[in-house]
């Protein structure tokens, strides 16, 4: 079976809101004797929007109708009716997932065309996503190397760290091109970090100064000494641990960055320095690209391109693949359905062992939680090498103790297992559970990280359960 569709991805950033069409031909690379494997054998972008600022009505709130307003002129602009689409993704990211309107924006622009994956995405699984979208998980495993992707936007910069195709850690700053911000030559806007920042080596900004590009540019270099150390490639200073996001943690001490990629809006203009005008777009973004080029240690490590830049994150315009779960399942019928589910995928490797498998849960979670509140999400392994009963209990005990915050939020604890488990590896979870949580564990599909999952009602008088696997370009 081969079949070639079209599909969206809209990404609603801090800064831009961009669209970008696909076509894409999704073929079955299975034998006929085993379950359909559904895979994109090729795509090819057709259209890439222009590049909006995002649209707010206030400090607290995106401009739901502007958005809209321009989803449908580059819907026109493309010759694309919605009625085409068969998938596609709306991804929210950065300060704008804050938003408080932010959740009935993602279900409006997802109406337009079909049964989107709709991701409110918090700043770890933003860096995920927009480094999967630069490329740094796949040049990694093909170096076999530490590759570091940082996606530098209006608001943050966002990190994360692949060692041979393995995600090894996020992180997430608070350094982007739009934290100052410049109208008729005068600085309007100042983020108070940066200000603080510029204090503390003696350079004092105000609102309502004229823009000196000299002087902007030595706090665009203090910016960027911050990115790299950071990724540990220069000593931290005091101050470093206040740039964090949400507080929040930074890369492992143990990765030592091999190579770096850059993707973000600022991205352009580390991998192309020359333009004329550096405040073109009213803010210091051209600036900070220049002189992340210049900044000392990053000139000392090699880069990779970014297979996107600007375009990391929307380039995420997905495929959905409908299969049905084995018969060997457990389930709480009154959770199904549930939709937009993010896979939190277990390694072979850890899988093997289980104290790995239990701290890869650990690590990983916190990159599904949005200001520090955790998203719903599915434990996906193959389950492949714990198949005798007592090694499916002491399977079991390892999911558990890793997904102790899971079991403590108010979601369903979901497994996706491909091996032929799902009904013994419930059962034995329910029972140290005590039956007090109630579990999700379905077999026979197959899903990696990044993939989003549809679990809908029982089927076939209850034996079976259909899901749709949601596969975003960038994974494939």
């Amino acid at each position: 079976m081969r079949e070639t569709i079209l599909s969206v991805g809209i990404d609603i950033g801090t800064s831009t809101t961009q669209l970008i069409f696909s076509r894409l031909t999704i073929e079955n690379l299975a034998s006929s004797y085993t379950v359909p494997r559904i895979s994109i054998v090729n795509k090819e972008v057709i259209y890439r929007s222009n590049i909006y600022f995002t649209p707010l009505r206030s400090a607290t709130e995106i401009d739901a109708e502007a958005i809209k307003q321009i989803v449908r002129t580059e819907y026109e602009k493309a010759d694309i009716h919605a009625e085409e689409l068969k998938t596609g993704a709306v991804i929210i990211t950065g300060e704008t997932a804050r938003k408080e309107n932010a959740n009935q924006v993602l279900a409006s622009l997802s109406d337009l065309a079909g049964d989107f994956v709709v991701a409110t995405a918090g700043p770890d699984l933003e860096s995920v996503l927009s480094a999967k979208g630069a490329g740094a998980d796949r040049m990694s495993e093909e170096n076999r190397n530490i590759v570091a992707n940082i996606d530098i936007g209006g608001g943050t910069s966002n990190i994360a760290c692949y060692q041979k195709g393995k995600l090894k850690g996020v992180s997430c700053l608070d350094i982007g091109g739009r934290l100052i911000k410049i109208k008729d030559k005068t600085i309007i806007y100042i983020y108070p970090k940066i200000k603080e920042l510029a204090k503390e080596h003696g350079i004092f900004l105000e609102v309502g100064e004229q823009a000196d590009q000299k002087k902007l540019k030595e706090v665009c270099r203090l910016m960027a000494d911050q990115l790299a150390m950071a990724l540990h490639l220069k000593e931290k200073d005091e101050f470093h641990s206040k740039l964090y996001t949400n507080d929040g943690k930074a890369i492992p001490d143990s990765l030592a960055i091999d190579a770096v990629t850059f993707s973000g809006g600022v991205a352009d203009y580390v991998y192309n320095k020359e333009v004329e005008d550096v405040f073109r777009y009213g803010d210091i973004g051209i600036l900070l690209g220049q002189v992340v080029t210049e900044q000392k240690e990053f000139q000392e490590i090699p880069w990779y391109e970014a297979v996107e830049t600007i375009r990391a994150t929307v380039v995420g315009a997905g495929t959905h693949t409908t299969n049905v779960s084995g018969s060997t399942i457990t389930y709480a019928r009154d959770q199904l359905p549930i939709k937009n589910i993010p896979i939190l995928r277990i390694s072979k490797e850890e899988e093997q062992d289980l104290e790995q498998l239990t701290a890869s849960i650990k690590e990983q979670i916190p990159i599904f939680e949005v200001d520090g509140r955790l998203e719903q999400v599915a434990i996906s392994l193959s389950g492949d090498y714990h198949t005798s009963f007592a090694d499916i209990q002491l399977l079991a005990a390892a999911i558990v103790k890793g997904a102790d915050v899971i079991i403590k939020s108010s979601y369903p604890l979901v497994i996706v297992v491909e091996n032929d488990i799902g009904k013994v590896l419930g059962n034995a979870i329910q029972v140290l559970l005590e039956r007090r949580k109630d579990v999700i564990c379905i077999d026979g599909i197959h899903s990696q990280g990044g993939d989003y999952i549809d679990i809908g009602e029982p089927v076939a008088n209850g034996r079976v359960v259909p899901v749709v696997t949601k596969t975003l370009i960038f994974n494939s």
